[in-house]
Protein backbone atom coordinates (compact mmCIF):
# COMPACT_ATOMS: atom_id res chain seq x y z
CA UNK A 1 0.00 0.00 0.00
CA UNK A 2 1.30 3.41 -0.99
CA UNK A 3 2.12 5.72 1.91
CA UNK A 4 2.46 9.01 0.00
CA UNK A 5 0.38 9.56 -3.14
CA UNK A 6 1.04 12.34 -5.65
CA UNK A 7 -1.80 13.82 -7.70
CA UNK A 8 -1.58 15.76 -10.97
CA UNK A 9 -4.92 17.51 -10.37
CA UNK A 10 -7.88 17.34 -8.01
CA UNK A 11 -9.18 13.82 -7.37
CA UNK A 12 -11.50 12.36 -4.68
CA UNK A 13 -8.96 12.67 -1.88
CA UNK A 14 -11.48 11.19 0.54
CA UNK A 15 -10.56 7.80 -0.93
CA UNK A 16 -6.83 8.28 -0.39
CA UNK A 17 -7.12 9.67 3.13
CA UNK A 18 -9.62 6.91 3.94
CA UNK A 19 -6.87 4.39 3.24
CA UNK A 20 -4.47 6.07 5.66
CA UNK A 21 -2.24 7.45 2.92
CA UNK A 22 -0.97 11.01 2.55
CA UNK A 23 -1.94 13.15 -0.47
CA UNK A 24 0.61 15.39 -2.22
CA UNK A 25 -0.54 17.80 -4.94
CA UNK A 26 2.49 17.89 -7.24
CA UNK A 27 1.42 21.25 -8.66
CA UNK A 28 1.83 22.81 -5.23
CA UNK A 29 5.18 21.10 -4.67
CA UNK A 30 6.42 22.57 -7.94
CA UNK A 31 5.20 26.15 -7.65
CA UNK A 32 6.11 26.53 -3.97
CA UNK A 33 9.69 25.37 -4.52
CA UNK A 34 12.21 28.20 -4.62
CA UNK A 35 14.04 26.33 -7.36
CA UNK A 36 10.92 25.97 -9.55
CA UNK A 37 12.79 27.24 -12.66
CA UNK A 38 15.42 24.56 -12.07
CA UNK A 39 12.65 21.95 -11.98
CA UNK A 40 11.63 23.06 -15.47
CA UNK A 41 15.23 22.71 -16.63
CA UNK A 42 15.47 19.22 -15.14
CA UNK A 43 12.45 18.11 -17.17
CA UNK A 44 13.89 19.63 -20.34
CA UNK A 45 17.19 17.83 -19.75
CA UNK A 46 15.14 14.64 -19.49
CA UNK A 47 13.75 15.36 -22.96
CA UNK A 48 10.60 17.43 -22.44
CA UNK A 49 10.33 19.99 -25.27
CA UNK A 50 10.58 23.72 -24.54
CA UNK A 51 7.20 24.14 -26.24
CA UNK A 52 5.40 21.95 -23.69
CA UNK A 53 3.53 23.37 -20.71
CA UNK A 54 5.70 24.42 -17.78
CA UNK A 55 3.23 22.91 -15.33
CA UNK A 56 3.63 19.44 -16.88
CA UNK A 57 7.41 19.76 -16.66
CA UNK A 58 7.15 20.97 -13.10
CA UNK A 59 4.89 18.09 -12.10
CA UNK A 60 7.35 15.63 -13.64
CA UNK A 61 10.23 16.97 -11.56
CA UNK A 62 8.04 17.28 -8.47
CA UNK A 63 7.09 13.60 -8.73
CA UNK A 64 10.77 12.68 -8.46
CA UNK A 65 11.63 15.32 -5.84
CA UNK A 66 8.72 14.37 -3.58
CA UNK A 67 9.65 10.70 -3.40
CA UNK A 68 5.99 9.67 -3.67
CA UNK A 69 5.07 6.00 -3.77
CA UNK A 70 2.52 6.47 -6.57
CA UNK A 71 1.05 9.19 -8.79
CA UNK A 72 -2.63 9.47 -9.68
CA UNK A 73 -2.76 10.96 -13.16
CA UNK A 74 -5.94 12.57 -14.52
CA UNK A 75 -6.19 11.07 -18.01
CA UNK A 76 -9.54 12.67 -18.87
CA UNK A 77 -10.82 16.01 -17.61
CA UNK A 78 -7.49 17.79 -17.28
CA UNK A 79 -4.43 18.37 -19.45
CA UNK A 80 -4.06 16.08 -22.49
CA UNK A 81 -0.29 16.08 -21.91
CA UNK A 82 -0.89 14.06 -18.75
CA UNK A 83 -1.05 10.88 -20.88
CA UNK A 84 2.55 11.28 -22.01
CA UNK A 85 3.60 12.41 -18.52
CA UNK A 86 2.14 9.23 -17.02
CA UNK A 87 3.87 7.05 -19.59
CA UNK A 88 7.19 8.81 -18.96
CA UNK A 89 6.90 8.31 -15.21
CA UNK A 90 6.00 4.64 -15.74
CA UNK A 91 9.17 3.87 -17.70
CA UNK A 92 11.12 5.59 -14.93
CA UNK A 93 9.55 3.12 -12.49
CA UNK A 94 7.13 5.52 -10.82
CA UNK A 95 3.86 3.73 -10.12
CA UNK A 96 0.95 5.52 -11.82
CA UNK A 97 -2.80 5.21 -11.32
CA UNK A 98 -5.14 6.64 -13.97
CA UNK A 99 -8.35 8.49 -13.08
CA UNK A 100 -10.92 9.87 -15.51
CA UNK A 101 -13.72 12.41 -15.26
CA UNK A 102 -16.63 11.96 -17.73
CA UNK A 103 -16.77 14.93 -20.11
CA UNK A 104 -20.56 14.61 -20.31
CA UNK A 105 -20.98 14.40 -16.51
CA UNK A 106 -22.23 10.81 -16.66
CA UNK A 107 -22.91 9.96 -13.02
CA UNK A 108 -22.46 6.20 -13.36
CA UNK A 109 -19.14 6.64 -15.19
CA UNK A 110 -17.77 8.80 -12.38
CA UNK A 111 -19.08 6.40 -9.75
CA UNK A 112 -17.27 3.52 -11.46
CA UNK A 113 -14.04 5.54 -11.55
CA UNK A 114 -14.31 6.28 -7.83
CA UNK A 115 -15.04 2.63 -7.07
CA UNK A 116 -12.00 1.62 -9.12
CA UNK A 117 -9.90 4.03 -7.05
CA UNK A 118 -11.42 2.58 -3.88
CA UNK A 119 -10.35 -0.93 -4.90
CA UNK A 120 -6.86 0.38 -5.61
CA UNK A 121 -6.65 1.72 -2.04
CA UNK A 122 -8.79 -0.99 -0.41
CA UNK A 123 -11.39 1.30 1.19
CA UNK A 124 -15.17 1.00 1.64
CA UNK A 125 -17.94 3.48 0.89
CA UNK A 126 -18.48 3.91 4.63
CA UNK A 127 -14.85 4.96 5.06
CA UNK A 128 -15.09 7.31 2.09
CA UNK A 129 -18.24 9.03 3.35
CA UNK A 130 -16.69 9.35 6.81
CA UNK A 131 -13.78 11.05 5.07
CA UNK A 132 -16.18 13.41 3.27
CA UNK A 133 -17.73 14.50 6.58
CA UNK A 134 -14.29 14.93 8.12
CA UNK A 135 -12.99 17.11 5.30
CA UNK A 136 -16.23 19.06 4.96
CA UNK A 137 -15.77 20.48 8.45
CA UNK A 138 -12.45 21.92 7.27
CA UNK A 139 -13.95 23.07 3.97
CA UNK A 140 -16.65 24.96 5.86
CA UNK A 141 -13.93 27.02 7.54
CA UNK A 142 -12.32 27.73 4.16
CA UNK A 143 -15.73 28.80 2.86
CA UNK A 144 -15.84 31.28 5.75
CA UNK A 145 -12.47 32.64 4.60
CA UNK A 146 -14.02 33.08 1.18
CA UNK A 147 -17.02 34.93 2.61
CA UNK A 148 -14.73 37.17 4.62
CA UNK A 149 -12.95 37.98 1.34
CA UNK A 150 -15.83 39.18 -0.80
CA UNK A 151 -18.41 40.19 1.82
CA UNK A 152 -16.37 41.59 4.72
CA UNK A 153 -13.19 42.63 2.87
CA UNK A 154 -10.98 41.20 5.61
CA UNK A 155 -9.08 38.65 3.50
CA UNK A 156 -6.74 39.55 0.66
CA UNK A 157 -6.99 37.88 -2.74
CA UNK A 158 -3.66 36.07 -2.36
CA UNK A 159 -4.65 34.72 1.06
CA UNK A 160 -7.94 33.51 -0.40
CA UNK A 161 -5.99 31.84 -3.22
CA UNK A 162 -3.65 30.10 -0.78
CA UNK A 163 -6.26 28.55 1.48
CA UNK A 164 -8.42 27.36 -1.39
CA UNK A 165 -5.58 25.89 -3.40
CA UNK A 166 -4.37 23.99 -0.34
CA UNK A 167 -7.71 22.16 -0.30
CA UNK A 168 -6.56 20.06 -3.26
CA UNK A 169 -4.43 17.96 -0.88
CA UNK A 170 -5.07 19.52 2.55
CA UNK A 171 -1.32 20.14 2.74
CA UNK A 172 -0.84 16.40 3.19
CA UNK A 173 -2.23 16.62 6.73
CA UNK A 174 -5.90 17.65 7.18
CA UNK A 175 -5.58 18.10 10.95
CA UNK A 176 -2.57 20.42 10.73
CA UNK A 177 -4.09 22.37 7.85
CA UNK A 178 -7.39 22.63 9.72
CA UNK A 179 -5.55 24.15 12.69
CA UNK A 180 -3.84 26.63 10.34
CA UNK A 181 -7.21 27.66 8.91
CA UNK A 182 -8.76 28.18 12.35
CA UNK A 183 -5.74 30.21 13.48
CA UNK A 184 -6.08 32.45 10.42
CA UNK A 185 -9.82 32.95 10.99
CA UNK A 186 -9.21 33.87 14.62
CA UNK A 187 -6.72 36.53 13.53
CA UNK A 188 -9.31 38.28 11.36
CA UNK A 189 -11.00 39.73 14.45
CA UNK A 190 -8.25 42.35 14.73
CA UNK A 191 -8.22 43.32 11.04
CA UNK A 192 -9.72 46.30 9.29
CA UNK A 193 -11.49 45.85 5.98
CA UNK A 194 -9.44 46.53 2.87
CA UNK A 195 -10.48 49.35 0.58
CA UNK A 196 -10.63 48.56 -3.15
CA UNK A 197 -12.29 50.76 -5.71
CA UNK A 198 -12.31 47.93 -8.25
CA UNK A 199 -13.57 44.42 -7.45
CA UNK A 200 -11.99 41.73 -9.61
CA UNK A 201 -12.48 38.05 -10.24
CA UNK A 202 -9.61 35.73 -11.14
CA UNK A 203 -10.55 32.92 -13.53
CA UNK A 204 -8.47 30.20 -15.14
CA UNK A 205 -5.81 27.94 -13.72
CA UNK A 206 -3.65 29.23 -10.84
CA UNK A 207 -1.02 31.62 -12.13
CA UNK A 208 2.62 30.70 -12.56
CA UNK A 209 3.44 34.44 -12.25
CA UNK A 210 4.58 35.62 -8.83
CA UNK A 211 3.49 39.00 -7.46
CA UNK A 212 0.31 39.23 -9.54
CA UNK A 213 -2.13 39.67 -6.65
CA UNK A 214 0.14 42.06 -4.81
CA UNK A 215 0.50 44.30 -7.86
CA UNK A 216 -3.24 44.38 -8.48
CA UNK A 217 -3.76 45.53 -4.88
CA UNK A 218 -1.04 48.18 -5.17
CA UNK A 219 -3.07 49.71 -8.01
CA UNK A 220 -6.34 49.79 -6.05
CA UNK A 221 -7.86 46.55 -7.26
CA UNK A 222 -8.94 43.65 -5.07
CA UNK A 223 -9.46 40.03 -6.12
CA UNK A 224 -12.68 38.92 -4.42
CA UNK A 225 -13.18 35.70 -6.40
CA UNK A 226 -10.71 32.93 -7.26
CA UNK A 227 -12.66 30.69 -9.59
CA UNK A 228 -10.84 27.38 -9.92
CA UNK A 229 -9.12 27.65 -6.55
CA UNK A 230 -12.59 27.82 -4.96
CA UNK A 231 -13.59 24.73 -6.91
CA UNK A 232 -10.65 22.86 -5.39
CA UNK A 233 -12.37 23.30 -2.02
CA UNK A 234 -15.40 21.33 -3.28
CA UNK A 235 -18.13 23.86 -2.38
CA UNK A 236 -20.85 21.81 -0.63
CA UNK A 237 -23.72 20.81 -2.90
CA UNK A 238 -24.48 17.26 -1.74
CA UNK A 239 -23.72 14.68 0.94
CA UNK A 240 -22.93 12.21 -1.85
CA UNK A 241 -19.25 11.97 -2.83
CA UNK A 242 -20.18 11.21 -6.45
CA UNK A 243 -22.50 14.21 -6.69
CA UNK A 244 -19.91 16.42 -5.03
CA UNK A 245 -17.34 15.63 -7.71
CA UNK A 246 -19.97 15.98 -10.42
CA UNK A 247 -20.46 19.51 -9.10
CA UNK A 248 -16.74 20.24 -9.47
CA UNK A 249 -16.72 22.35 -12.64
CA UNK A 250 -13.14 22.11 -13.96
CA UNK A 251 -13.10 18.68 -15.69
CA UNK A 252 -16.32 19.10 -17.64
CA UNK A 253 -17.76 21.28 -20.40
CA UNK A 254 -16.80 24.94 -20.04
CA UNK A 255 -20.47 25.91 -19.75
CA UNK A 256 -20.48 24.66 -16.15
CA UNK A 257 -17.62 26.99 -15.33
CA UNK A 258 -19.40 29.86 -17.06
CA UNK A 259 -22.54 29.26 -14.98
CA UNK A 260 -20.47 29.33 -11.78
CA UNK A 261 -18.56 32.44 -12.86
CA UNK A 262 -21.78 34.25 -13.81
CA UNK A 263 -23.39 33.54 -10.45
CA UNK A 264 -20.34 34.75 -8.55
CA UNK A 265 -19.98 37.92 -10.64
CA UNK A 266 -23.49 38.90 -9.58
CA UNK A 267 -23.18 37.77 -5.96
CA UNK A 268 -19.76 39.39 -5.38
CA UNK A 269 -20.48 42.53 -7.42
CA UNK A 270 -17.45 42.03 -9.64
CA UNK A 271 -16.39 44.82 -12.01
CA UNK A 272 -14.07 42.79 -14.27
CA UNK A 273 -12.18 39.55 -14.67
CA UNK A 274 -8.53 38.61 -14.96
CA UNK A 275 -8.39 35.48 -17.13
CA UNK A 276 -5.08 33.71 -16.70
CA UNK A 277 -4.01 31.31 -19.46
CA UNK A 278 -0.90 29.13 -19.58
CA UNK A 279 1.36 29.09 -22.64
CA UNK A 280 1.06 25.91 -24.72
CA UNK A 281 -2.19 24.91 -22.95
CA UNK A 282 -5.29 23.94 -24.93
CA UNK A 283 -7.42 25.90 -22.46
CA UNK A 284 -6.11 29.12 -24.01
CA UNK A 285 -8.77 28.58 -26.67
CA UNK A 286 -11.46 28.89 -24.00
CA UNK A 287 -10.61 32.59 -23.78
CA UNK A 288 -12.69 33.02 -26.95
CA UNK A 289 -15.70 31.61 -25.12
CA UNK A 290 -15.05 33.63 -21.96
CA UNK A 291 -15.06 36.89 -23.90
CA UNK A 292 -18.27 36.00 -25.74
CA UNK A 293 -20.22 34.73 -22.75
CA UNK A 294 -19.06 36.87 -19.80
CA UNK A 295 -20.85 40.20 -19.41
CA UNK A 296 -18.07 42.11 -17.63
CA UNK A 297 -14.74 43.21 -19.16
CA UNK A 298 -12.01 40.56 -19.29
CA UNK A 299 -8.23 41.05 -19.25
CA UNK A 300 -6.36 37.97 -20.49
CA UNK A 301 -2.88 37.39 -19.08
CA UNK A 302 -0.60 34.66 -20.39
CA UNK A 303 2.19 33.08 -18.40
CA UNK A 304 4.90 30.62 -19.39
CA UNK A 305 7.62 29.90 -16.82
CA UNK A 306 7.69 30.67 -13.10
CA UNK A 307 8.92 34.17 -12.33
CA UNK A 308 7.90 37.61 -11.12
CA UNK A 309 5.35 39.78 -12.86
CA UNK A 310 6.91 41.68 -15.77
CA UNK A 311 6.58 45.34 -16.76
CA UNK A 312 4.30 44.67 -19.74
CA UNK A 313 1.79 42.82 -17.56
CA UNK A 314 1.92 45.60 -14.97
CA UNK A 315 1.10 48.21 -17.62
CA UNK A 316 -1.80 46.13 -18.95
CA UNK A 317 -3.23 45.72 -15.44
CA UNK A 318 -2.97 49.47 -14.81
CA UNK A 319 -4.78 50.23 -18.07
CA UNK A 320 -7.47 47.64 -17.34
CA UNK A 321 -8.16 49.08 -13.89
CA UNK A 322 -8.31 52.62 -15.29
CA UNK A 323 -10.81 51.46 -17.92
CA UNK A 324 -12.99 49.84 -15.24
CA UNK A 325 -12.92 53.02 -13.16
CA UNK A 326 -14.05 55.05 -16.16
CA UNK A 327 -16.74 52.50 -16.92
CA UNK A 328 -18.04 52.57 -13.34
CA UNK A 329 -18.05 56.39 -13.29
CA UNK A 330 -20.33 56.45 -16.34
CA UNK A 331 -22.96 54.24 -14.77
Amino acid sequence: MARSVGITSTVPIEVIYGSGCRVVDLNNVFIEDRSAPAMIERAERAGFPESSCAWIKGIYSAAHASDVDAVIAITQGDCSNTHALMETLEIEEVRTIPFMYPYDKDRRFLELQIEKLMREFDVTWDAVHDGLKRLDALRADVAEIDRMTWEAGLVRGLENHYFHICCSDMRGNPEAFGAEVKHFLAGLASRKAGEYDIRLGYVGIPSIIGGLYEYIESQGGGVVFNELQRQFSMPPNSDSLVDRYLGYTYPYHVRYRLEDIGREIRRRRIDGLIHYVQAFCFRQIEDIIMRKEIDVPVLTIEGNRPGRIDLRTKVRIEAFLDMLRTRNARR
